[in-house]
């Protein structure tokens, strides 16, 4: 157990609980956690791409509404007990602590359980955290094709998700500039995001 523990940390998953139950083989990752942290550490293939999902209004959302701002995204989901909930009021932090500049910067959610996570269940979810994150849910095949753009590894568990966990900069043309990994500080993130702000604070 401690071996699966840290192996989760080195590769920011985020684990449900103790023990995970079996995977239903349709649920099967086409690729290993280990795969995806590869390819986001050593650039090995385009992180990023386009969207269309569903908002906590249920407006449809595309990533197309967010250029001209950087963007902080995160993928989890609302039953998640510590690591999506933690990372969520770093960035929340990060955004209050750079107060009027903060709002540059759109912070986004994406459910990885659209089964369970519907628009009013974001609705209720994404304010706890900030008044301006924005929660994005949408069908099996919409989030899949999402969280595989991005190089999220993801498998339900049981009765919840086990998910890589990292916050993503992307800057103001939708394109992928980096990763914080899970547990992140806001002054840490404040580090790299404040040279990306400068352009607009001239």
């Amino acid at each position: 157990m401690r071996r699966r523990l840290a192996a989760a940390c080195l590769l920011g998953l985020a684990l449900p609980g103790p023990l995970c139950g079996p995977l239903r083989a349709e649920e099967a990752p086409r690729r290993s956690a280990a795969e995806l942290m590869d390819m986001l550490m050593w650039n090995r293939e385009p992180v990023g791409g386009p969207f269309a999902l569903i908002d906590q209004d249920g407006r449809p959302r595309t990533d197309a509404d967010f250029r001209s701002k950087l963007v902080l995204l995160t993928f989890g989901y609302t039953g998640c007990p510590d690591v999506c909930p933690t990372d969520l009021m770093q960035v929340a932090r990060a955004l209050d602590l750079l107060g009027a500049a903060g709002e540059a910067i759109q912070p986004v959610f994406v459910t990885l359980d659209p089964a369970r996570d519907t628009p009013a269940v974001l609705a209720e979810f994404v304010p706890s955290f900030h008044p301006r994150l924005i929660g994005l849910t949408g069908s099996e095949a919409a989030i899949r094709q999402t969280a595989d753009a991005f190089k999220v590894f993801y498998r339900r568990a049981e009765d919840a998700i086990e998910h890589s966990a990292f916050v993503y900069l992307l800057d103001r043309q939708g394109r992928y500039l980096g990763f914080f990994p899970p547990g992140t500080s806001a002054e840490r993130m404040l580090t790299i995001i404040r040279p990306h702000l400068a352009p607009l604070q001239r």
